[in-house]
């Protein structure tokens, strides 16, 4: 038995790209279709593969084949969560107005940018959002594609518990999304506790869920999971999930641009409504709170000013608080998962996962 999913991340990797292609092979005789699928091609090339490697772990937890000519379905399952999570990227840097993503152009920027060096009509903005979210259905599309590959290839019973998985997966980012919008144009109000509430709702359903707990019940399905494992694991993943999203706003941050990919403190310039940036509200003065106002939200916040509020996170207490969350959440999925009757092997990769997971720094 393989000691880490390092083999299905693997095949993960070899296997998106092919299947961007043979998904959209019917398409290939439509010339501009190299081009519409070139910001996929690079965004899809990179990445952890994390929600591969956990769609593997819950695999393996549930009693799963770990020979290599049994892998197949969660190959594919790695590949269908990849592929969404390729979606996911390309909608989220359109509503944020991100510039880069994994150290190059946003794929709407991409496409604004062919628009502009050959001088097409109308505006390249307009053409790049427009581009990159039908390119992000495309995705969505393909990605279901992919997971019904993967179903076919276990009993009925069990592609039918993973596809159900798999469903509400895709709906809850999408409410996810929904709520962070709203929540970056209400007003910031004086209900600190409400703020940091309301941020910790789009944490859990943005991204918390689809990022840890639904890869591994995806991959434990498929394998053949009751609905007792399935209740233990979510168990697991749900708080490592919501780690694991504290952690990357954290990074949104603090996090080094060389290994981010992103410009320091960018989430301050999208206005994000962060539970970090909510914590800090409340443990911050009447000037402090001020500053935040008016600053956060800013395309063209400065390096000083990020800097400056940086420093306001830390010496007020904000940033440790959000540290003791993290280790907080960590600390009950390994509780949780110490609760479950799962083999030292399983548990070793979960164990393994959730460090990674919490402790990154990109």
């Amino acid at each position: 038995m393989p000691s880490s999913p390092a083999d299905v991340r693997d095949r993960v990797s070899d296997r998106v790209l092919v299947a961007l292609g043979e998904h959209t092979e019917h398409f290939a005789s439509v010339g501009a279709l190299t081009d519409f699928l070139a910001p996929a091609r690079d965004l899809l090339g990179g990445g952890k593969r994390l929600r591969a490697q956990l769609c593997a772990a819950g695999w393996v937890a549930a009693g799963g084949a770990t020979e290599q000519d049994g892998l197949a379905p969660v190959v594919l399952a790695g590949s269908a969560l990849e592929l969404f999570q390729g979606t996911a990227l390309v909608h989220d840097d359109v509503i944020d107005g991100s510039l880069t993503r994994r150290g190059l152009p946003a794929a709407h920027r991409r496409f604004a940018a062919e628009h502009a060096e050959n001088a097409w009509l109308g505006s390249p903005d307009d053409y790049g959002h427009a581009a990159a979210i039908v390119l992000g259905d495309l995705l969505l599309a393909v990605s279901a594609m992919e997971m019904e590959r993967a179903r076919a290839l276990v009993p009925t019973a069990a592609g039918s518990r993973a596809r159900g998985i798999y469903d509400v997966m895709t709906a809850e980012v999408a409410l996810g999304q929904y709520l962070d919008i709203r929540s970056q144009d209400m007003p910031w109000g004086e209900d600190a506790a409400a703020a940091v509430d309301r941020a910790l709702q789009v944490v859990r359903h943005k991204s918390a869920r689809y990022s840890v707990e639904h890869p591994l019940l995806l991959g434990a399905a498929l394998a053949g999971a009751g609905e007792d494992l399935l209740g233990e694991l979510s168990a697991v993943g749900l708080p490592l999930g919501e780690a694991f999203q504290l952690r990357d706003d954290e990074l949104g941050v603090f996090g080094d641009p060389a290994v981010t990919g992103k410009p320091a403190g960018d989430d301050l310039r999208e206005g994000k409504r962060t539970v970090l940036l909510a914590m800090t509200m409340t443990m911050s003065g009447p000037a402090e709170r001020e500053l935040l106002r008016t600053q956060v939200g800013q395309p063209d916040l400065s390096g000083a000013a990020v800097a400056q509020i940086q420093q306001l996170m830390k010496d007020g207490g904000a940033f440790d608080a959000h540290e003791a969350m993290i280790e907080e959440r960590r600390d009950a999925g390994l509780e949780a998962l110490g609760r479950t009757a799962l083999n030292d092997g399983a548990r070793q990769l979960l164990e393994e996962l959730a460090t990674a997971l919490t402790t990154r720094i990109a």
